[in-house]
């Protein structure tokens, strides 16, 4: 049975890969700001608007590739009830970790897989992260080693390289904070007969 990701995020697609998958990785056009900007002008909550973001996604391969299974995936990141972008640049992430700094965030994680021109399933993690009180020296020490990755995700971290030094606490599944729920994704596409049981 024919897999696609619905996104080009590198570390989704590592993940898949490190699961023994076989899939193809196609981009899907949304328009996320004007999604989430409509998504909260309605008070949606949180996790029903990161489930819309995913379902858009996955709705745009679906219609090109209606005989695959299209897994998409979305993640906002929310602290003290604010939600976040991805930061546009270095100074952007810099605003980002003095906002987060020392305070506990949410990183809400929605997974969708689209069957025969349908959603067929969807899952929410949400993991929750704290941050510890980083020195302002450790910040500019932070962003310089770091440098374009910053940008790459909504927090300006990467758990699986510096960003973990950023981290007082962690509590959730270590894929939804790289952005794909692994586990209930392969529950789901095991018990659904996509891969073997």
């Amino acid at each position: 049975m024919r897999l696609v990701l619905a996104s080009q995020s590198a570390s989704r697609r590592a993940l898949l890969e490190a699961a023994g998958l076989t899939f193809e990785a196609l981009p899907a056009a949304v328009d996320e700001a004007t999604i989430k900007e409509s998504a909260r002008a309605e008070g949606m909550a949180v996790a029903e608007a990161a489930t819309l973001l995913a379902d858009a996604k996955a709705a745009r391969i679906a219609r090109k590739h209606p005989e695959a299974v299209i897994i998409g995936a979305d993640q906002i990141l929310v602290c003290e009830e604010e939600w976040f972008e991805k930061p546009e640049d270095v100074e952007g992430a810099r605003a980002h970790l003095r906002r987060l700094r020392n305070r506990p965030h949410e990183l809400v994680t929605a997974v969708v897989v689209w069957r025969e021109g349908e959603r067929a399933w969807h899952h929410v993690a949400r993991p929750k992260l704290v941050m510890r009180d980083f020195s302002d020296a450790f910040l500019d020490d932070y962003l310089a080693r770091e440098g374009g990755f910053v940008t790459q995700s909504v927090g300006a971290y990467r758990l699986e390289g510096l960003g973990l030094q950023l981290m007082r606490d962690i509590k959730g599944e270590h894929t939804a904070i790289l952005g794909l729920p692994m586990l209930p994704l392969l529950a789901y596409l095991r018990d659904s007969g996509v891969i073997p049981a």
